[in-house]
C-alpha cells in the first residue's frame, strides 16, 4: 500500500460492518489500495490501463459517488478535483468478504472453504509450504 495513503486499521471506523462491495466497486477499491488517495480520473486511468475497452469515465464517477453514499469510500471536496480514499483497508475488506462467504456457502466452516479452494485450483509449492507453516502455528497455539 502507498505510504501516502492514510487508511490504517486504527484510522478506520470501528469494526462496523461495511456494505459488501460489488465486483465493479472492488476493482475501484483495488486501485485505491494500490495508489492511495486518488481522483476519479486517476482511478479511471488505472482501470483502463488494464482493460482499454473497460469502464467509461462517467461510469467510474457514478460508481464512486454510490460508494461514497454506501460508506465504502470518503470524498475530500476541498479541491476542485475531489479525492477519494477507501474507508477500510484491503485486509479488513477481504476478511469481511471471506467471513461472509464462509457463513453463506460453507455453513460457517473455514476448513470446508479451505478444502474447496485447495481442491479447485493448482496450488504452488511455496503457497502450500506457507499453509503448512500456518497450520503448524495454529495447532501449536491450541495445545
Amino acid at each position: 500500500m502507498d505510504p501516502g495513503n492514510r487508511v490504517t486499521e486504527g484510522s478506520i471506523m470501528s469494526e462496523t460492518k461495511l456494505p459488501r462491495p460489488t465486483d465493479g466497486e472492488l476493482a475501484i477499491l483495488r486501485v485505491l489500495w494500490a495508489r492511495g488517495d486518488s481522483t476519479v480520473r486517476e482511478v479511471h486511468e488505472a482501470l483502463t490501463r488494464d482493460e482499454p475497452e473497460g469502464t467509461g469515465y462517467t461510469t467510474v464517477l457514478k460508481l464512486m459517488q454510490i460508494m461514497t453514499e454506501k460508506g465504502l469510500v470518503e470524498r475530500d471536496e476541498s479541491q476542485r478535483a475531489h479525492v477519494y480514499r477507501p474507508r477500510a483497508t484491503e485486509q479488513r475488506t477481504q476478511r469481511q468478504l471471506v467471513t461472509d462467504l464462509v457463513d453463506r456457502a460453507f455453513g460457517g466452516s473455514p476448513a470446508r472453504l479451505a478444502m474447496q479452494a485447495l481442491s479447485s485450483k493448482k496450488t504452488r509449492p511455496e503457497e502450500l509450504a506457507e499453509l503448512r507453516r500456518l497450520l503448524d502455528t495454529l495447532e501449536g497455539g491450541e495445545e
